[in-house]
């Protein structure tokens, strides 16, 4: 496991060590790791919206069907063979 040092004003620190009390984290460390994981869960949620947003906006639908998922199937069969 890497190793960060972080320097924070004192309000700031004050603030992480009383968030770490008042919501039960063992460590200082452990409730930056929780911000981080947040962090990258709201990057992917970005991600998604983007590509959701793309993909409506990438014209007409098309039905999916069973029919066309047997056709995607005999595509990559004959890809692969």
């Amino acid at each position: 496991m890497g190793t960060m040092n972080v320097s924070l004003p004192d309000a700031l620190k004050d603030f992480v060590d009383d968030r770490v009390r008042k919501d039960g984290y063992s460590t200082s460390s452990e409730y930056v790791r929780d911000l981080i994981r947040a962090d990258q869960v709201r990057q992917a949620e970005r991600q998604l919206v983007a590509l959701l947003r793309a993909g409506l906006e990438s014209g007409e639908g098309i039905p999916v069907t069973k029919a066309y998922w047997a056709r995607k199937r005999k595509a990559l069969d004959r890809s692969r063979a």
